[in-house]
């Protein structure tokens, strides 16, 4: 007999994730939550915070655009992300804070986040595969807009 199975069997699961994407998969989420630029991640087991880190602030889009600052924050526990930092979303030109994502039940096929002044339900299939993003020149707008305040965006 092999110790080699013994000794995969004392290491911990997270061990295997080779990627945030495979760490959301493992936790109920779908992969399609972090964009493909990501630089690295780490996770206290113990409490749950995940702190994501992209190649820099960047603009993506599943249902409106969304914006990911260079620094991504949640605490993660199985089928949802709370207490978001570092990520928007765009609503009728108004850019809102995303401060939970949650996926209740997998076979309603359906996500939600919690936008600060209501939630919003998307389809799971929008998250499927990790999108790209883009840090091109509408992050300087993105940001211009974001140091006017979110009220006066028009």
């Amino acid at each position: 007999m092999s110790i080699i199975p013994l000794l995969l069997l004392t290491i911990p699961p997270l061990l295997f994730s080779s990627s945030v994407h495979d760490l959301l998969i493992s936790k109920g989420l779908p992969a399609g939550l972090m964009p493909r630029e990501i630089k690295s991640y780490t996770l206290d087991e113990t409490t749950g915070h995940l702190q994501v880190i992209l190649d820099g602030p960047c603009l993506t889009r599943f249902e409106n655009r969304v914006y990911y600052e260079s620094v991504v924050r949640a605490n993660i526990s199985y089928g949802e992300l709370v207490g978001v930092m570092g990520l928007s979303q765009e609503e009728l030109f108004i850019w809102l804070p995303v401060k939970g994502i949650v996926v209740n039940d997998p076979r309603s096929g359906l996500i939600l986040f919690d936008i600060g002044v209501a939630y919003k339900q998307l389809s799971l299939s929008l998250f499927e595969d990790p999108p790209s993003c883009k840090n091109h020149g509408i992050i300087s707008s993105y940001m211009r807009r974001k140091e006017q305040g979110f009220g006066d965006q028009r």
